[in-house]
């Protein structure tokens, strides 16, 4: 038997990869619900789903500890991992912006160096780099917004959904930098030596997705 590992991100985006793996008839429905397990029941005997920390998922995929993983571009642009992006799912939509205090947005482009708070340093990076501009990166991992609120940082560079939290506080998105949706992905060398399983999983995952994607919300 040929097993195929599937790896999805706790957090934000598990909800829609669950019912997408569902879909695809991989998991019973809401089986995930109900269990703290790591590795999930499988409905079928070649596949099997496990549950990472979305900061962990990639090296999971890369490592080849799974085949296949569904993961946010934002991930897949801040770690620069060894892995094949094949099919854009279409959910967890967000966006990574740049975002100050509302009283210093107009000048934000003055302060030099700027220092910004956030989860993604290596984008942060890249992007004042690419803007010719200089940078202190204060890497966080738990809510960057309070770091302009108590002077730790001038502005944050963090995901946006809806933008009520930057509201809130009082902060004002001054540039977008990228936008993010749920991504497979796959390991390289699973892809060349266990091809016609892994794509196997890969076309109903990509099939679940689009179909999930036309239903009415």
């Amino acid at each position: 038997m040929d097993l195929v590992t599937v790896a999805a991100a706790s957090g934000r985006l598990l909800e829609d990869s669950m019912r997408t793996l569902e879909a695809a008839g991989f998991v019973a429905a809401d089986a995930w619900r109900s269990t703290r397990r790591l590795i999930l029941p499988s409905v079928e005997d070649r596949v099997r789903v496990l549950v990472a920390k979305p900061a962990d998922l990639l090296t999971y995929v890369e490592h080849g500890a799974a085949d296949l993983g569904i993961a946010g571009k934002d991930m897949l642009l801040e770690q620069g991992r060894d892995v094949y992006e094949l099919v854009d799912l279409g959910f967890g939509a967000c966006r990574g912006v740049v975002a100050l205090p509302e009283a210093r947005a107009g000048v934000w482009e003055t302060l030099s160096p700027i220092r910004i708070a956030t989860k993604y340093p290596r984008v942060t990076e890249r992007y004042f780099w690419n803007q010719g501009r200089s940078v202190e990166v204060i890497e966080m991992s738990g809510t960057v917004e309070l770091a302009p609120q108590v002077g730790l940082a001038d502005g944050i560079l963090d995901l946006v959904m809806s933008g009520r939290t930057l509201a809130a506080n009082h902060l004002v998105e001054v540039a977008e930098v990228f936008c993010s949706t749920a991504r497979l992905v796959v390991n390289r060398v699973s892809l060349r030596t266990r091809a016609e399983a892994v794509q196997a999983v890969v076309e109903r995952v990509r099939a679940a997705a689009s179909a999930r994607s036309r239903s009415p919300v």
